[in-house]
């Protein structure tokens, strides 16, 4: 079943940057979550905390989107459209 911030997001429009990271969605069980995210260039990934990938090393991942480390700085990307 989906979380409340799943479905409310699931009905906005999604403001997704052609040249950042949006996150999709985030899912699984509670202490092991995934996430799926669009990457600059419009690569989708799904990812898990500790993954790298073209948009930094995924630090963490919660109910309402992901920490990401990018050239030394940290960036929290919620949810598109929560």
């Amino acid at each position: 079943m989906a979380n409340g911030i799943v479905e409310e997001a699931a009905t906005q429009a999604a403001k997704i940057r052609a040249n950042g990271v949006t996150v999709l969605g985030v899912f699984g069980a509670s202490g092991h979550l995934r996430a799926l995210v669009r990457l600059p260039g419009g690569k989708i990934e799904e990812v898990s905390p500790g993954d790298r990938t073209r948009a930094g090393e995924v630090l963490g991942i919660d109910a309402e989107g992901v920490v990401l480390r990018h050239g030394g700085r940290t960036l929290r990307v919620d949810i598109a459209g929560g």
